[in-house]
């Protein structure tokens, strides 16, 4: 453990571990509903501002760039920071881009305010991750950061249905100042049960950026992008291939979307465990399941009930490979895994990007709605090779 580590564990001996975990997943649970919040709420959007669907979802994109500008540059140029303080004022930028988002007059006034809201996601999760990490021994850290997580993943069951009916009832800009006082309450959380956390010595920008000069976190961070990219590839049509290819009506798509949101949850927990065994093995065996569910979802997805359980089942392996990855990430740069674990979330953007790209190319040719699985299957085996490659390098330290 280190001298962080065990300063913080001692800090924590008066302050339970879990009501420090929950007041960082309350975080995790409000970055993951107004992540996907304008997905539900895009029509809504679009016709209060007068313009286009896919002019409003210049507003996706801008959240996306802020979170792969604002993970790597928050976390290097304020590696000294508390890394309590830190959250609070991670969550302080948070609630006001939401309130920014929700007092919006014009299209571009929205994309800055997403674009700013962006900003502190991965850094949060990052510093989150790391603190996590800080509360409790070594062999557990993996279930601890997955604690976190599940915030997230929550979001997808019951944060992001309950923002999209708010939005309906009462127009969407009530649901971004919903989101808003989620940042609140979590500002107040972290304040009250998350324990002071000292700086690291030696902690600069330097030594964070540091990170980027190991060969195994770029690895880490390519195998995420790409294997990610597979998940992707499928989710960001998976409505309609619900409706067209397995013949579901539209008003089963949210509950199926739930199962997906329920499958990451049960992925988080499930893969933090398995990380606290080995982290490369859980990418390993996440990569091999995502490729065989992957497979499977384009051979059999045409049927409503494989469809569903196939859904369930991606979203379960995903967070698995998550967990694993952030462990991994974290191992191959013990001196600044802050700046390590942030930039996973980078990395998925890019891949969001990429597998929707990419599903999107082979939709436009002709090969139909389940061909997208087939480009996830290929992303994730060429995610193995990436972690293949790895095994013929040195060892990094931990």
């Amino acid at each position: 453990m280190t001298t962080t580590q065990v300063r913080t564990a001692t800090q924590a001996g008066s302050r339970p571990v879990g009501s420090a975990l929950f007041a960082l997943a309350i975080g995790g649970f409000g970055i993951g509903t107004t992540e996907f919040a304008t997905m539900g709420l895009l029509p809504q959007m679009a016709d209060d501002l007068r313009v286009s669907i896919p002019t409003m979802g210049y507003g996706i994109t801008a959240y996306a760039l802020g979170v792969v500008v604002g993970a790597p540059v928050i976390v290097a140029l304020a590696a000294r920071a508390p890394r309590r303080g830190l959250l609070l004022v991670l969550m302080l930028a948070f609630v006001a881009g939401n309130a920014l988002t929700a007092a919006a007059p014009g299209i571009w006034s929205l994309v800055a305010a997403r674009f700013l809201t962006g900003l502190p996601h991965g850094a949060y999760f990052g510093v989150a991750s790391v603190v996590a990490a800080g509360l409790v021994p070594p062999d557990r850290k993996g279930r601890a950061v997955s604690r976190v997580m599940v915030g997230l993943t929550v979001a997808n069951v019951v944060g992001v249905p309950l923002v999209t009916l708010a939005g309906q009832q009462l127009g969407w800009r009530a649901s971004y100042a919903a989101i808003a006082v989620i940042g609140v309450v979590t500002i107040l959380a972290v304040r009250r049960w998350v324990p002071p956390v000292a700086t690291p010595a030696g902690a600069g920008i330097a030594r964070e950026l540091g990170a980027f000069r190991r060969v195994h976190v770029w690895i880490a961070l390519l195998t995420g992008t790409v294997g990610f990219g597979g998940m992707f590839a499928v989710y960001s049509y998976v409505a309609p291939t619900l409706t067209e290819v397995a013949g579901l009506p539209s008003a089963a798509v949210p509950w199926v979307l739930a199962a997906f949101g329920v499958g990451m949850t049960i992925g988080a927990l499930l893969g933090g465990r398995l990380a606290d065994r080995s982290a490369l093995g859980t990418l390993v065996g996440a990569l091999v399941a995502m490729a065989a569910v992957l497979t499977l979802y384009a051979l059999t997805a045409s049927s409503p009930v494989a469809a569903v359980l196939l859904v369930f089942a991606v979203g379960l392996v995903c967070q698995v490979l998550g967990g694993g990855l952030t462990i991994r990430l974290m191992e191959a740069s013990p001196d600044a895994p802050a700046l390590a674990a942030s930039s996973n979330h980078s990395a998925l953007n890019l891949a969001n990007a990429i597998g929707a790209w990419l599903g999107g190319v082979v939709i436009a040719a002709g090969h139909g709605y389940l061909a997208t699985a087939w480009v996830g299957a290929a992303l994730s085996m060429a995610g193995l090779l990436f972690v293949g490659g790895s095994l013929l390098l040195p060892r990094f330290r931990t």
